[in-house]
């Protein structure tokens, strides 16, 4: 995902939540993938059923991590 494509998904996400739309912010925010740096420390203080569940986007991590990060 490009940098201007997570900023239009920022904006729009911002928007929902100034209209009191925190679910669908968060929903949108979601969809932005997180840096591997964060994924990978959120998987080893929060685990990795809450970056599963959680509905995160995940796909930098897989990137730079591989298919497997998450279980190993």
């Amino acid at each position: 995902m490009t940098l201007d494509e997570k900023l239009a998904i920022s904006c729009r996400a911002i928007e929902l939540k100034n209209a009191g739309d925190c679910e669908g912010y968060e929903r949108l925010m979601k969809t932005i993938p997180l840096p591997p740096y964060h994924a990978k420390v959120m998987k080893e203080k929060v685990g990795v059923d809450f970056l599963v569940n959680g509905g995160w986007n995940l796909s930098e991590a897989e990137a730079e991590f591989g298919l497997n990060w998450l279980h190993s």
